[in-house]
Parts: C-alpha cells; sequence; structure tokens
C-alpha cells in the first residue's frame, strides 16, 4: 500500500514555492525523497528556503519572475539544462489584489492575471517536453496547478482579477488536461483558508469566524495541503485528471 503513495526520487518544481501554500507543498515532497526545485521572485528569500529544506533533503533555489513568457521560458530553460526529465510541476507562484470596485484599474488587474493565468500557461507549454520525456498513460507525469475556492464561490472581499483569475485556472486546467493526455495528468488544487503571507491580514482579523464557519471548524494545516499534492503526484492518482480539488474543510459547500 506504502507505494502506491511514493514520490521518492521523483523530480519536482514547485513555483511560488518560498512562502505559504508553495512552501507547504515544496516541504512535503522533500521528506517524502523527492529532488525539488523551487521558484520564487525574491531570490534571497529563495536561496534561505531551498538551504534550509536541504538539511532534510534535495531542494534548489532557481528564482525567477513569472509574470512573464520570457522569464518561464528562461526558468524552463534552467530546469533542462539539470534534469533530463520532469516528474511534477507544481503551478502555485500567484498574486492577488483587493480594491473597491471603482478604483480597480487595468493596472491591477493586468498584474494578477499575468502571473495567475498566463504564467501558469506559459511556464507548462515550455515545461511540456520535459514532462512529456518520461511521461507515459502507465505512469502520467504530473501538472498541479493552485486555484482557489474563491474560483468556486464568490469571495467576501472585493478581490475581483483574483478570483477571476482562479476560475480561469480552473478552466485552464481541464483544457490542458485534455491536451496532454495520456503521458501527463493535469489537476488543479482550489485551497480555502491556510497561513500564508496573502491570508495573513483576513485570518488575523476573521480567523475564528472562518474556523466556525467551516464543516471542518478549522483552518487548513501544512500537511493537509502537502499531503493532497502529494496525492496527486503519486501513483495513487494516475487515473485523475482534469479535476479541480477543493481542500477547504468543506466551505465551498456551504458559502
Amino acid at each position: 500500500m506504502n507505494s502506491l503513495f511514493d514520490v521518492t526520487g521523483k523530480v519536482v518544481l514547485v513555483t511560488g514555492g518560498s512562502r505559504g501554500i508553495g512552501e507547504m507543498i515544496a516541504r512535503g515532497f522533500v521528506d517524502a525523497g523527492a529532488k525539488v526545485y523551487i521558484s520564487s521572485r525574491k531570490a534571497a528569500v529563495c536561496d534561505a528556503l531551498a538551504k534550509e529544506l536541504s538539511e532534510h533533503g534535495e531542494c534548489i533555489s532557481l528564482p525567477a519572475d513569472l509574470s512573464t513568457e520570457a522569464e518561464c521560458q528562461r526558468l524552463a530553460g534552467e530546469i533542462a539544462s539539470r534534469e533530463h526529465h520532469l516528474d511534477v510541476l507544481v503551478n502555485n507562484a500567484g498574486a492577488t489584489w483587493g480594491a473597491p470596485m471603482s478604483e480597480y484599474d487595468e493596472a491591477a488587474f493586468e498584474r494578477v492575471l499575468a502571473l495567475n493565468v498566463k504564467g501558469v500557461f506559459h511556464l507548462t507549454k515550455f515545461l511540456r517536453a520535459l514532462l512529456e520525456a518520461k511521461g507515459s498513460a502507465e505512469s502520467p507525469s504530473r501538472v498541479i496547478n493552485i486555484g482557489s475556492i474563491d474560483g468556486i464561490k464568490v469571495p467576501a472581499m472585493e478581490t475581483y482579477a483574483y478570483s477571476a483569475s482562479k476560475a480561469a485556472v480552473h478552466q485552464l486546467t481541464r483544457h490542458l488536461a485534455k491536451a496532454m493526455a495520456p503521458n501527463v495528468t493535469v489537476n488543479a488544487i482550489a485551497p480555502g483558508p491556510f497561513e500564508s503571507k496573502m491570508m495573513k491580514s483576513t485570518l488575523d482579523a476573521f480567523r475564528d469566524s472562518i474556523a466556525a464557519a467551516a464543516p471542518m471548524k478549522r483552518i487548513g494545516r501544512p500537511s493537509d495541503m502537502a499531503g493532497t499534492a502529494i496525492f496527486l503526484a503519486s501513483p495513487a492518482a494516475s487515473y485523475i485528471t482534469g479535476v479541480i480539488l477543493p481542500v477547504d474543510g468543506g466551505i465551498s459547500t456551504v458559502m
């Protein structure tokens, strides 16, 4: 049974991997015996986490700003110069912005959509050959996109570009799943509230009420996120593709 969830030796790239949900996932893969590359815009933070995680396994820092097609191509080239294949791509890098509708301008929308949607597409496109290099119908490589329950339900806050971008990520996931089968599966995790920089101000103000409203009566833990990503990357999920999996303690079912 343990072999169903074994990711030992897998080559994994986690974008936005230096903090928050990306860090949770990267730590989980390192602890599970995978070789993990992490990327984020802030090189110093990315390098520091990779150094820390390397005390427990293998983790390499490859900083990049994935809001541009050129940087997505450069990062893919960096991976290709080091590896002959890629087993798992976790598209987690993302941004949010909140403002009243009357103040929500073009620049705010473009910043969020460029990273959250176009960055996911371009990086997957440039890494497709590496993902397909070892993937097969029996043992496919994996793409795991990080969406959000805000792409499933209407959020309480005025984060118009963010919620729209995550709904787009969910549909892009389905589209890529069809295009990249059978050698690569593409699924999305739609997180609810987890401890992260993006959620900090919301949790500081509303932690108790958010937890109380969730059927599971708590905020997400790092192990919840790491476990879901490892499952989707493991042999146990080799026949699952095009799925949007809420990891939210049931919040999307009641709100």
